[in-house]
């Protein structure tokens, strides 16, 4: 058994908890080599929009104790206006096709940032915070979507492991990105 609880986010101090962690793992708050190790996260978010997207789908955290240890936030496209960063993101996901079909046709959301805390990797969080994602949402949306930079090659590696598929590359002014798709599409008869 799991010694961490993972499920979505039931209160305001666990938002808090994930700004605090995601502080922790900005690529602008470590080093190179930190960062091709250990991977990191790229934006940052305020708590009242982490409480508009949690509003619209809660975020998933794992917690050790009353400790947020990961996180997994929840990114309907209604949350498009909230972070104006990623609008270009929305807007490329718009323009994508997915199996044969225009991407905007489709039931997904998007995973807005995965983080586990450094002291809680390699013991299968990401993993359970995805499984969780699944488990919750699957009657809402049939796939799952996020962009991971090239370079987060520790992330790239976790993401295929739990079943994302690589949909689209492309570089813009900050990096190259790899959009990746999770199906959950029941299969065709």
């Amino acid at each position: 058994m799991s010694p961490y609880d993972v499920n979505p986010v039931s209160s305001t101090a666990q938002l808090a908890s994930i700004i605090d962690l995601q502080r922790k793992n900005l690529k602008q708050t470590l080093g190179a080599e930190e960062m091709r190790d250990q991977g990191f996260v790229t934006v940052e978010h305020e708590l009242p929009v982490l409480e508009r997207m949690h509003a619209l789908a809660p975020s998933i955290v794992a917690r050790h104790g009353e400790d947020v240890v990961a996180y997994a936030l929840s990114m309907p496209r209604e949350c498009r206006a909230m972070l104006p960063v990623l609008v270009p993101m929305f807007d490329l996901l718009d323009r994508l096709e997915y199996q044969g079909r225009a991407m905007k046709d489709l039931r997904f959301y998007v995973m807005g940032q995965i983080c586990v805390d450094k002291a809680h990797r390699g013991k299968g969080l990401v993993e359970q915070l995805y499984d969780k994602h699944r488990e919750v949402f699957r009657e809402r949306f049939d796939l799952l979507v996020t962009e991971v930079s090239l370079r987060n090659t520790r992330s790239l590696r976790v993401h295929e492991r739990v079943g994302f598929k690589t949909v689209h590359t492309y570089r813009d002014a900050t990096d190259d990105w790899a959009v990746i798709a999770w199906d959950w599409s029941p299969p065709a008869r």
